[in-house]
C-alpha cells in the first residue's frame, strides 16, 4: 500500500492537545509515521498528499458493541417489554439465512465506516460478521455468542460453540480477533458461564458479556420473579439460587469477570457492583442511548470512570438505535454524566480502544500506532476542537481510513 499524507485545518490526536493546522504522514505498512503542525510533516515526493482544508482529522472511531449480522431488520412493531423484545429478536434470527445474515453484516460494516467507525467489538452467533470482517480488511474483535439457560443444554451449547470458533476462526486473520461471548445472565446458565470463563482464561480470548442491562434481569436474579423467572419456570429451567446476587455478583461468583472482560451496558449495579468490576479489571462498554430506547435507565459513567475502569461507547443493534451513530452516543454520554467534551470524545476513540485491550495500537494519532483516521465537517461554533467535534453527526463524516487505506468516502455536496 502506498504511503500517504493528510493535512486538515485541525487534527485532534487525541493523546495530546489539538494541533492548528496539522497533518499526519501515514507509512505503507499504514501505520503513522509522523503527526504534528503542517510545516513539520514531511512531503515526500512520492507521497500521496490530500488536503482537507475546513475538515478536521482525529483517530478512527471505536464501536465496542455491534451487531451488524442484525442491519436492516425490523421488528415491525415495538415490544411491551425488554424480556417480549429479546424474545422477538430471537424469532427474527431463527427465520433468515446465512446469506441474509452475511450480507447484513457488511452492509453493517459499511455503515460503520460511514460513521467514521474504524475498528468494532461486535457479539453474534451467526459467523457472519468475522467473515465480512476479514473480507474488507476490518479491525475488531468478532465474539461469538453462547446461549442455554438450562443446566442440562450444557453440553450442546459447548459443542455448538466449539463448532462456530472452529469455523469462524479461519476468518481470524489481519485485524481481526476472536472472542467468546455467554450473551446475557437471562440465557446463560452458573455452569455454562464458569465453562466458558475458564476456556477463554486458558485460551487468552476476550470476553464479553451483556449485564446489568434490565431491571428483569436483576429481577431473576435478586428474587427470582419478573417475565425472565417466569419464562424459566414455564420451560422448567431451574432459577439460580436461593441466595439472591446482584447481576455483577453472579457473574463473578462464577469466574467470568477479568482483566479480558468487557461488561456491555452496566445499568443496573447495586452497592459494591463498580468497586468489584474495579477490583477485577474489567472494561465497560456503555451504550445510552440503547439503555434509552429500552427504558433501562442511565448507566453510571462518573462512577466507572471516577474507579477508573476502561470505557468505550457502543451503539447496540439498528433493532435498538435505529442508526449507528458513535458521535450521537458520546454526546447522549456527556449529557447524562456531565463529563467535558474531550472526556466524551475520548471515550470513543483511545477510551473504547483501551476498553479492548487495544490502546497500544489504536485509539489516537500516535507514531507506531495504525493509520485509523476519519475526517469530519466539524460544526461552525462550539467553541473548543473538542466541542465541534463531537457536535458533527455521521452525516458530516467526509472520509474514513482503515490502516491508511481509504474505506469511505462522502458523496460531494451538489448545489
Amino acid at each position: 500500500m502506498p504511503a500517504r499524507r493528510l493535512a486538515a485545518r485541525w487534527v485532534l490526536p487525541i493523546a495530546g492537545p489539538p494541533i492548528e493546522g496539522g497533518a499526519v504522514l501515514l507509512g505503507p505498512d499504514g501505520r503513522v509515521q509522523v503527526v504534528g503542525p503542517d510545516a513539520a510533516v514531511p512531503r515526500p515526493p512520492e507521497v500521496s498528499g490530500e488536503e482537507f482544508a475546513g475538515g478536521m482529522l482525529l483517530p478512527g472511531l471505536v464501536n465496542t458493541h455491534t451487531h451488524l449480522e442484525l442491519t436492516g431488520f425490523d421488528l415491525a412493531a415495538p415490544e411491551p417489554d425488554f424480556a417480549s423484545w429479546i424474545g422477538r429478536v430471537r424469532e427474527i434470527k431463527e427465520s433468515r439465512s446465512a446469506e441474509e445474515f452475511l450480507a447484513a453484516a457488511r452492509v453493517g460494516l459499511s455503515d460503520c465506516y460511514a460513521a467514521g467507525v474504524t475498528t468494532v467489538a461486535d457479539t453474534g452467533d451467526t459467523g457472519s460478521v468475522i467473515q465480512a470482517m476479514a473480507e474488507a480488511g476490518a479491525s475488531g474483535i468478532a465474539y461469538q455468542e453462547v446461549f442455554g439457560p438450562g443446566p442440562g443444554q450444557m453440553a450442546e451449547s459447548l459443542a455448538g460453540l466449539r463448532g462456530r470458533m472452529e469455523t469462524s476462526g479461519r476468518f481470524a486473520v489481519g485485524r481481526v480477533r476472536l472472542g467468546l461471548s455467554p450473551h446475557a445472565p437471562y440465557s446463560v446458565s452458573g455452569p455454562l458461564y464458569a465453562a466458558v470463563a475458564a476456556w477463554a482464561a486458558r485460551d487468552e480470548l476476550p470476553l464479553a458479556v451483556h449485564l446489568a442491562e434490565s431491571r428483569a434481569e436483576s429481577e431473576l436474579l435478586q428474587r427470582g420473579t419478573g417475565p425472565f423467572a417466569e419464562a424459566w419456570r414455564r420451560r422448567a429451567i431451574p432459577l439460580p439460587g436461593e441466595q439472591p446476587h446482584s447481576p455483577v455478583e453472579w457473574l463473578d461468583r462464577h469466574g467470568v469477570l477479568g482483566e479480558r472482560t468487557l461488561c456491555i451496558h452496566l445499568v443496573q449495579t447495586g452497592p459494591g457492583d463498580v468497586e468489584r468490576l474495579a477490583r477485577r479489571g474489567c472494561a465497560v462498554a456503555h451504550c445510552p442511548l440503547s439503555n434509552a430506547a429500552h427504558g433501562h435507565g442511565a448507566a453510571p459513567l462518573a462512577r466507572f470512570l471516577s474507579h477508573r475502569l476502561r470505557v468505550g461507547l457502543g451503539t447496540d443493534s439498528v433493532l435498538s438505535v435505529t442508526r449507528l451513530d458513535l458521535l450521537a452516543e458520546a454526546r447522549a454520554a456527556r449529557a447524562l454524566s456531565g463529563i467535558d467534551a474531550e472526556s466524551a470524545l475520548e471515550l470513543c476513540t483511545l477510551g473504547g480502544a483501551g476498553a479492548l485491550g487495544l490502546d497500544r495500537e489504536i485509539g489516537s494519532l500516535e507514531v507506531g500506532k495504525w493509520g485509523d483516521c476519519v475526517v469530519l465537517r466539524p460544526a461552525s461554533t462550539g467553541g473548543s476542537p473538542a466541542e465541534r467535534a463531537l457536535q458533527a453527526g455521521r452525516d458530516d463524516v467526509i472520509a474514513t481510513f482503515v490502516g491508511g487505506r481509504e474505506v469511505y468516502r462522502a458523496e460531494p455536496v451538489r448545489s
